[in-house]
């Protein structure tokens, strides 16, 4: 997608809020469009949830339902913007081996051979999911920031590191207000703010973008090597009568060389920023548990841990995103709401948003059905 602009009108003006992956795809394709670009973010890019997700990518998982064109023309991205940013040496892009497994106490170890050899604890084989074709990963932080790398270099977008306090429409556009009391003017504002967007937007919004705090632990094996390249769906069955326990196992190449373990899904009240999202104690310690019983190589003895944190990751009521013009706000528009494939969603969003706000439609994918006008009673 390159730039349609005509070299005889200015460049559109766009204010992008927010710096997660959402954020910077929409910022990147806008200014490769030929917008003049300018990406606000309070804290560090892809500091919050988009830092902290497994960035696990699929081709075919949301097919026969509404986000099916969506996951496969953003599956399609990641893999030319892998070749386009050189992922093997700016951030990891490699196709993987999907399955799923049964974790339970009394299961014996299981010599399947569906199972990587790594896989050698109380787990029941299920069924391979995806294949090299349709599954892939990413590491989510180090991908958004090489993106906003190029568009600063490339495409000349601007990154202004300030809290967003408020939205306002103009005659002559939009005026994005910032703490200490700053204004950034533009012809349109994108707000990519996660579950932040309903704060901004204040109580008389017509939609609602709600968090759910996905905890993870990042383990780094003694044996890194012995690791494979297969995402692990893992359902946990306690010895106790408590309920499953969903623990996915997302093995990184290098340079990381780390695998990632999150579930514990948790609906969460929304603070005032993401330094003030912090993980649930128990939650933490029974993905470590569950990672020792489904690997000796992932048992405490056998790695170190890098780290122990949680994401709260933006939901909308229909679990689909919202993106579109914000309702009784013109040139106003909103991206957010990506739920638990907000990675994956990230380049078609951006390319879509893209062309909504300089075109005034998209056509990588029919946006209708995410139109937050679908809230509007």
């Amino acid at each position: 997608m390159g730039d349609d602009r005509s070299q005889d009108q200015p460049p559109k003006r766009v204010v992008v809020c927010g710096g997660g992956i959402i954020g910077v795809c929409t910022a990147y394709f806008l200014a490769k469009k030929g917008a003049a670009v300018t990406l606000i973010e309070r804290s560090s890019i892809a500091g919050a949830a988009s830092g902290k997700a497994p960035a696990f990518l699929a081709l075919h998982m949301c097919d026969g339902g509404p986000l099916s064109s969506l996951a496969r023309a953003s599956f399609d991205l990641h893999s030319s913007l892998a070749e386009e940013l050189d992922a093997s040496r700016s951030y990891s892009f490699r196709p993987l081996t999907t399955l799923t497994i049964s974790v339970g106490e009394s299961e014996l170890p299981s010599k399947s051979p569906i199972l990587p050899h790594w896989v050698d604890g109380r787990v029941k084989p299920g069924e391979i999911i995806g294949t090299a074709e349709t599954t892939a990963q990413t590491h989510p932080q180090l991908f958004t920031r090489a993106l906003l790398a190029k568009a600063v270099t490339e495409y000349g977008v601007e990154v202004v590191t300030a809290k967003v306090e408020g939205v306002e429409e103009v005659e002559e556009g939009v005026v994005v207000k910032v703490a200490g009391g700053g204004v950034i003017s533009g012809d349109a504002v994108v707000l990519a703010l996660g579950p932040w967007t309903n704060k901004l937007l204040g109580p008389s919004s017509k939609f609602k973008v709600h968090g759910k705090k996905v905890h993870n632990v990042v383990l780094e094996p003694k044996d890194a090597d012995a690791i494979t390249p297969h995402a692990i769906f893992g359902t946990y069955y306690p010895a106790q009568n408590m309920g499953p326990l969903e623990t996915n196992f997302y093995p990184r190449p290098s340079p990381t060389r780390e695998v990632f373990v999150c579930g514990a899904l948790v609906e969460a009240e929304i603070p005032e920023g993401p330094e003030l999202v912090s993980p649930d104690p128990e939650s933490i310690e029974k993905l470590k548990r569950v990672a020792g019983i489904v690997s000796s190589y992932l048992a405490k003895d056998n790695v170190s841990v890098k780290s122990e944190d949680v994401g709260l990751m933006p939901c909308s009521d229909d679990e689909l995103p919202i993106m579109g013009e914000v309702p009784g706000m013109k040139r106003c528009y909103v991206s957010s709401g990506h739920g638990y494939w907000g990675i994956l969603f990230g380049p078609a969003s951006g390319v879509a948003m893209a062309e909504l706000v300089l075109d005034g439609h998209a056509s990588v994918v029919d946006l209708d059905c995410f139109s937050p006008a679908r809230f509007v009673k």
